[in-house]
């Protein structure tokens, strides 16, 4: 009775210090804005909670691709942040899927009438994001400081290029190059097609890939690379905006987000993507919008402040003021026709590159588009297949996976014969442990405060590893896709079937076997190598040991990008290193499949070693030293002690570290994510686990995807069972 009035006690103070005292709400935004955007964003934002005292902005940056599997998670789960801000092609997906609301049924049409017609984003006869900046387009933008009068033709881009790239130190690298850009991505590469006369996509929304001028395209981007030699071998995102930057690169291909960016910085000037000379075109930057969605899941009063928060901050003086810091092109009609506006010398000159852009197609198959182009595209920039090839494969590829996507499966007599075997499997099972049942429930009434201590975390272990792993089972399963987002069904074994059928599965589980057992092999050897070696009695022991955990405690996500960037063909230490000492030539890293790959692997070497040294270090520790000095005594070797006692004895300990770090190895998708990028090139680098992440993220296959993980799953658990078994594991006499 005591236990009851404390806990009675404990619930009252609880409940009354969780009221609200001031009626705060908090509204959360996610959005993938550029740094100095971030600012504004957080400026403008401070502002409204200064004058709302009752709102509470929470702030949340992720990368793009994040941001969308993150919110598609989330949404699903029925939370998710109230506000998703980003580029209008996210408006596809998100309104298929039915997890953003439509706008035209929260504000009123004298509202939508305030913005320049491509601000406001239509789909299926609804509006579902209203921008507050125009443009989201790439164009050339040059330094000012080397280049007065930028190229106008292909031609000249070449010429002045070629000026531009220079070897300063005469050590026969350039120091300086007259192009850069991110121009292994496809988005990057798109709009040099219209400037050889085709698109990308037609207009009933069908890939347009297997064109003349795609195998033009292919072969002028890899020219300007290995011909002309004015752009880096080896170029993404980063490496390009930090040349330009620090005045490496005279010219670089990147859009209106990186103004802000430059400012200060760079004195640059913007310009057109030069016309092809060939065809007499003008390539066509996708022209779009970046915009506020409402999640689906937001109501009542977060919904009504929600729709206050947009409104301000797609107002006329906050689109302003982003012009005045950021030299954005606002949406608003009224703010279009401001002085700060008109007499911006970039947003005239951007005005024009908009006259030849194209609008961004927002509907789902651009994912499938844009998967199968830059397979292709970076299979051909890698030397491993021609233009023809290349091109004739994105058509292919692209179509077979809009094929996929937009698939819906019926359920059949597989989903009915599962709807009654599932509750009979349930009610044996409660059946068979009927006895477990009755004897735990009379010791709860004996017991209630050792139960009632134990409830959190029974109720966690359920909520973060049963639950997840019930749903996971039924969601492979159904026909949870793109098109069933919100009202898919069981359908039964349809999608082990597919993957079982599709060839890729078979090659990328090879590759996920040699990634496992490659690592696992110098894991375990580099580990206790190391381990018998701080066991011995060394100098600055201590600070040796502190150096060799260091790759264990920096987070995998730093680390990986770290050895990214270290891998970069032309100016990565490895390569330097490798250059400097033995005298080989640059090793294209990130670019060739096997490369890649090996890049990925030495990456996850470096991370896994500490784990598996401190275990055998704790194992070396624990052996009684008379063993070795009985062995001594009787003539025996270090060979002999190392075989006949150190593996004896480190067995018990070694045996479930190998099963934890086959298990973590065989889904580690950091390394080969952040690595590879993806998965590049032409997604050669995938292990299961990222495969998986791509068919559910990138592709929409999410019941697909869900059988695969049970697969892996399956594949694991085999594993651990035979492997304990052979070694005798759980046996207490291992000895």
């Amino acid at each position: 009775m005591k236990l009851l009035q404390f806990i009675y006690l404990i619930l009252i103070i609880l409940s009354t210090g969780c009221k609200p005292v001031d009626n705060v709400i908090t509204l959360n935004i996610w959005h993938q804005m550029l740094y100095e955007n971030r600012k504004a964003l957080l400026e403008v934002c401070n502002r409204y909670e200064a004058e709302n005292p009752n709102i509470n902005i929470n702030l949340t940056y992720r990368e793009t691709e994040e941001l969308r599997s993150n919110y598609q998670s989330s949404a699903m789960g029925g939370s998710g942040p109230e506000i998703i801000y980003g580029p209008s092609d996210q408006v596809g997906p998100f309104s298929t899927m039915g997890i953003i609301q439509p706008l035209d049924t929260i504000f009123e049409q004298q509202y939508f009438d305030g913005f320049v017609d491509n601000a406001v984003v239509r789909a299926n006869g609804k509006i579902w994001m209203v921008g507050d900046v125009v443009g989201n387009h790439l164009m050339l933008i040059y330094n000012k400081a080397l280049i007065q009068v930028p190229p106008k033709t292909t031609h000249e881009l070449v010429s002045m290029g070629q000026e531009l790239t220079v070897d300063k130190d005469g050590d026969g690298k350039p120091d300086q190059f007259g192009l850069v850009w991110n121009f292994t991505e496809p988005f990057f590469y798109a709009p040099w097609l219209s400037g050889f006369g085709e698109w990308l996509i037609t207009d009933d929304n069908q890939p347009n890939l297997d064109t003349q001028a795609n195998r033009n395209g292919f072969a002028f981007i890899k020219s300007l690379r290995d011909e002309y030699k004015i752009l880096p071998k080896e170029c993404d995102y980063e490496t390009a905006n930090a040349l330009f930057k620090t005045g490496s690169a005279a010219m670089i291909i990147n859009g209106d987000w990186s103004w802000g960016d430059y400012r200060d910085i760079v004195d640059f000037g913007i310009a057109r993507i030069p016309m092809v000379s060939e065809t007499g075109l003008w390539p066509s930057p996708m022209v779009s919008t970046k915009g506020y969605s409402i999640n689906i899941n937001a109501e009542g009063r977060a919904l009504e402040e929600t729709v206050k928060l947009i409104r301000y901050l797609t107002s006329d003086p906050v689109q302003l003021y982003y012009t005045q810091m950021l030299n954005t092109q606002p949406s608003s009609k009224t703010a279009v026709l401001s002085p700060i506006v008109t007499e911006n010398e970039l947003l005239r000159e951007s005005a024009k590159i908009i006259e030849v852009g194209r609008p961004m197609p927002i509907v789902p198959e651009m994912r499938a588009i844009w998967d199968a182009l830059r397979t292709q595209y970076q299979a051909v920039l890698g030397g491993n297949v021609s233009p023809d090839k290349g091109a004739r494969l994105s058509q292919i590829n692209a179509e077979k996976q809009i094929r996929e996507m937009n698939e819906i499966i019926q359920p059949g007599l597989q989903a009915r014969v599962i709807r009654v075997i599932v509750p009979m499997l349930i009610i044996g099972f409660v059946w068979f442990l009927r006895l477990r049942i009755i004897e735990f429930l009379k010791k709860f009434k004996s017991n209630r405060f050792a139960y009632f201590m134990l409830l959190p975390a029974v109720a966690g272990i359920f909520a973060v590893v049963i639950f997840p792993f019930i749903y996971n089972i039924i969601i492979s399963l159904s026909n949870f896709s793109l098109r069933t987002f919100r009202d898919w069904e069981l359908v039964g074994f349809n999608n082990y079937i597919s993957v079982f059928r599709e060839p890729i599965f078979y090659s990328v589980l090879v590759k996920t076997l040699i990634w496992t057992s490659v690592n696992l092999v110098f894991h375990v050897s580099l580990g206790v190598f190391l381990a018998m070696l701080i066991n011995r009695t060394l100098p600055a022991k201590p600070i040796l040991r502190t150096m060799l955990i260091i790759p264990w405690a920096l987070p995998q996500y730093i680390s990986a990008l770290t050895w990214r960037g270290m891998f970069n063909q032309e100016y990565g230490a490895i390569n330097l290193a490798l250059s400097k000492f033995l005298a080989m030539d640059p090793i294209q890293w990130l670019s060739q499949p096997t490369e890649a790959f090996s890049a990925c692997i030495l990456t996850n070497i470096w991370l896994g070693f500490p784990f598996m040294m401190v275990i055998a270090l704790g194992g070396l520790q624990s052996i009684p030293q008379d063993l070795y000095e009985a062995a001594r005594v009787d003539g025996a070797s270090d060979w002999q002690q190392f075989k006949n006692i150190t593996i004896p004895m480190l067995k018990p300990v070694m045996i479930p570290a190998i099963i934890l770090g086959t298990i973590w190895t065989f889904n580690n998708i950091n390394v080969v994510w952040l690595v590879s990028n993806a998965g590049e090139p032409s997604d050669q680098t995938h292990i299961l686990v990222s495969y998986v992440y791509k068919a559910a993220f990138n592709l929409y296959r999410y019941g697909y995807a869900a059988a695969m993980s049970m697969i892996i799953f399956l594949i694991l658990l085999v594993f651990g069972i035979v492997f304990m078994n052979k070694t005798k594991a759980t046996d207490n006499n291992v000895y």
